[in-house]
């Protein structure tokens, strides 16, 4: 069920109440951030930094251990007497390759988090959805939430200040 909202101080208030109410299934949605929004649907945090620093961490220590590998064990030769092992010359591409493990772990694990690519969500079908990009303030109950009951939350949506709520359609 999808209910447009006049202001985003309506939406954030309704968002909040049918949060306290039981509602869980639920998101918001607005052509610009809305302070107070997040919070008011409980969002999680995400595990995403950490999913970064794991992907850094695995990317620094595998490229300086292949470096090391590849110059003393596989391929040891000595070019004036310098030393096999010579870290400050694994330095660089070591850094290099942590940057790209943890951006390329991160932007994999945005997509894996985010439920991306998403072509398609049944809230597209609705007729005035169109207007979240410019002016709509929408707040979308889904129909698989414990407490969704077709008639009690139209009424609850209505009560909240809903200028239109509508069924979505599959």
């Amino acid at each position: 069920m999808l209910a447009e909202f006049s202001s985003p101080e309506v939406l954030v208030a309704a968002t909040r109440e049918a949060y306290a109410v039981g509602y869980r299934a639920m998101d918001a949605f607005s052509p610009f951030p809305i302070e107070g929004l997040a919070e008011a649907l409980e969002f999680r945090r995400t595990p995403l930094p950490l999913i970064f620093l794991i992907g850094g961490i695995v990317g620094g220590v595998g490229s300086f251990l292949f470096q090391y590998w590849v110059s003393v064990i596989a391929y040891p030769i000595n070019v004036g007497g310098r030393p096999l092992a010579s870290i400050p010359s694994f330095i660089p591409v070591t850094f290099e390759m942590t940057v790209l493990f943890a951006v390329l772990a991160g932007v994999v694990g945005m997509f894996a988090l985010d439920g991306l690519p998403q072509p398609y969500h049944p809230v597209f079908n609705a007729p005035s959805f169109a207007r979240v990009t410019r002016d709509g303030f929408f707040l979308l109950i889904e129909a698989r939430d414990p407490l969704f009951q077709p008639s009690e939350t139209r009424h609850f949506l209505l009560s909240r200040g809903a200028c239109e709520v509508q069924d979505v359609p599959k």
